[in-house]
């Protein structure tokens, strides 16, 4: 049982480092013309629906009403939503990062402090998601137990409302956005 742990572990260290080498590389250069062309990449997120996912309100919810093997089903299906969510997260984090620093070398001082923002808050984002995604695959193996991520949620509000800034100062008639209409 320890060995099985421990190969576990392993292999969750793995996917973490495998990931994190992954976005090193696609981190954008700064003078990369890029604009609309990384805009259309971004994937808008249903908020209320991944924030539904990480609620642990739903998940005491599910304990209690359905039977134990029935909730490990049920809660690896989740936390397989869950984890789809964040590796969308992180990818828009990723092209949110590029197109904030292609907004860096205005000359604009509004501009390029909303652009720093986006940068910092979306790499902050990206290292997050980089940690939700690994707790959420460690509560695959360990359904009974789940961990928050909603913290995740709130950080991409966040960068939401920057790329949004940003997206505004750039070019008011071409909205950016990384969250799902709600209506």
């Amino acid at each position: 049982m320890t060995i099985a742990i421990l190969i576990v572990v392993a292999l969750l260290a793995l996917a973490l480092m495998a990931g994190l080498a992954v976005s090193r590389v696609l981190r954008v250069s700064p003078g990369a013309n890029l604009g609309a062309n990384l805009q259309g990449q971004l994937e808008p997120i249903d908020v209320a629906a991944f924030r539904n996912l990480v609620d642990p309100a739903e998940d005491e919810y599910l304990r209690l009403h359905l039977s134990p093997a029935q909730f490990r089903v049920t809660q690896r299906s989740r936390l397989r939503a869950r984890a789809a969510y964040v590796l969308v997260a992180r990818r828009n984090a990723v092209v949110l990062v590029g197109i904030g620093q292609s907004a860096l070398a205005t000359r604009d001082a509004r501009l390029k402090e909303a652009a720093s923002r986006l940068v910092n808050d979306a790499l902050l984002l990206r290292s997050n998601a980089e940690f939700a995604l690994l707790r959420t695959y460690a509560d695959m193996v360990w359904p009974n137990h789940s961990s928050a991520t909603a913290g995740l949620i709130d950080g991409y509000e966040r960068l939401s409302g920057s790329a949004m800034l940003l997206g505004r100062l750039r070019n008011p008639a071409v909205p950016v956005r990384v969250t799902a209409d709600p209506r």
